[in-house]
């Protein structure tokens, strides 16, 4: 990499290269910037990514998966310079196609599909866009939502290794499997993630963000919870 960019081995220093000052505009200019986490995971290699989309009920199985296909195209040219598009295109690859139900632009009676795009839309308003997601209007369907496309992180669909809240709760704040543990097993059936938050407040914040690793995967795991493949 440093050879592509005419970076000379003597500049490298400890563990980061010494860059002239007149260059480095350039430089950013050519470089994907990662976070942190992202960084730790590129180390570690073991977090799992999966694209995840949304499509309308009623169209042909070969035709759901044309459509998923369009959106997919569409998210790898929108997101090609994200990170985390090139790695799940490099290491990863998994589609995962769910009923999105029924798909009507109408602003008095939207349906199942525009109602998950908006929830998408206004999770990233209020968080300044931390999902990536594009859709894909079929023009021999009167241009109709047929496809939503996202990318989601292991921690949303594995409950494996990344317990869901209640059962992050319940060994939390009822750890000795006592009866106080069996009269609070009614959350992981009737409670939601906010009715939770409100009843153990810090609980939630740590599985958040120590189990979930943040807002996003809790919101895309809670939009994914019910839904069946397509």
């Amino acid at each position: 990499m440093a050879d592509n960019l005419g970076i000379k081995r003597s500049w490298f220093h400890k563990n980061h290269y010494d860059i002239p000052k007149k260059r480095i505009k350039e430089i950013i200019s050519k470089s994907i910037m990662v976070s942190t986490r992202e960084i730790i995971n590129i180390k570690n290699n073991q977090m799992e990514l999966r694209m995840y989309f949304f499509v309308p009920y009623n169209i042909s199985p070969i035709q759901q998966a044309i459509q998923a296909g369009h959106a997919a195209q569409q998210y790898d040219f929108k997101y090609r310079d994200n990170f985390q598009t090139i790695d799940f295109i490099v290491n990863h690859k998994t589609w995962i196609i769910l009923n999105g139900g029924t798909t009507n632009d109408n602003p008095d009676t939207p349906g199942t599909m525009q109602e998950i795009f908006n929830d998408i839309l206004a999770f990233n308003e209020h968080n300044g866009r931390d999902v990536n997601v594009t859709t894909f209007h079929e023009p021999d369907l009167n241009d109709a939502m047929t496809a939503i496309c996202f990318v989601c992180e292991e921690p949303v669909f594995n409950y494996d290794d990344y317990p869901d809240l209640a059962e992050y709760i319940l060994s939390i704040d009822f750890p000795d499997g006592t009866k106080a543990k069996q009269d609070s097993y009614r959350i992981k059936r009737d409670s939601t993630y906010e009715e939770l938050k409100e009843l153990f407040h810090t609980s939630y914040e740590m599985w958040e963000k120590d189990v979930m690793g943040g807002s996003k995967n809790v919101f895309l795991r809670n939009l994914l919870k019910g839904k069946k493949l397509a």
